[in-house]
């Protein structure tokens, strides 16, 4: 995991390893751009996921995270936090009826028993957290033995892959080309378009036009975003661009 280059390969290798562990349906979320209340928009963070398209259809895109209970936990909360505590504020009745929904559709989709990790934070926006989804058929009383023993490498290697995470460039569907990055780089740096213009000789216009792309590649609706937005990703300064 040290040693690996790309969000994507790191990855693959933590979930392979969560697995024989238990925990095969994964979701790590990160974002520079929360509040105390909320991780913010899902098109602001950086998500990966082991878990189905109809799961992250459902609890991601449609918004039900956002009222997920052990997400509340995470917001206030850092460390590991087993699923026991979503079940006993449910058995006192201490949920709300959206909360109860979120519980309602996770045990729709088999997902009833795991931990979450919330990542320490030095940054008042700054908010990493990943649920960790037992395979199916095993409780939590099952999923609590298994953290009894192995918990403290099963959170140390979180942790791990947390740190590394924040240093490796992220695209998935949002890729920079080159010209993009080199623009943004130029902005971040405070050029005007006519300094950028002039030092990559190109057109006041082609620099617009490069900025324009870049913002509609991140999705966003300033520049200044779109800095913010390739930093979150480490995509600002790639020493290998493979574009």
């Amino acid at each position: 995991m040290a040693t690996a280059k790309t969000v994507e390969a790191l990855w693959a290798l933590h979930t392979e390893k969560m697995a024989t562990y238990g925990f095969d349906r994964l979701i790590y979320g990160f974002t520079r751009n929360g509040t105390s209340s909320t991780f913010g928009k899902p098109q602001d963070q950086l998500i990966l996921s082991t878990q189905t398209p109809e799961y992250m259809r459902r609890f991601v895109q449609e918004g039900l995270y956002y009222n997920a209970p052990m997400l509340r936990w995470a917001l206030e909360n850092q460390g590991a936090c087993s699923w026991r505590w979503m079940m006993d504020m449910e058995r006192v009745d201490n949920l709300t009826a959206a909360e109860k929904k979120v519980l309602a559709f996770n045990k729709s989709m088999g997902v009833t028993a795991g931990y979450t990790i919330s990542f320490l934070s030095l940054a008042q926006r700054i908010k990493g957290a990943i649920a960790l989804t037992a395979k199916a058929g095993l409780s939590q009383d099952e999923v609590d033995a298994i953290w009894g023993t192995h918990g403290e490498e099963i959170l140390l290697m979180n942790n791990i892959m947390h740190l590394k995470v924040l240093t490796l460039p992220y695209a998935g569907e949002r890729r920079l080309t080159k010209r993009q990055r080199e623009v943004l780089q130029w902005v971040g740096d405070g050029k005007t378009t006519q300094d950028i213009a002039i030092l990559l000789g190109l057109t006041p216009a082609t620099v617009e036009k490069h900025l324009r792309l870049a913002r509609e590649a991140l999705d966003v609706d300033t520049t200044a975003q779109a800095i913010l937005k390739a930093a979150l990703h480490n995509q600002m300064y790639v020493v290998d661009a493979d574009n």
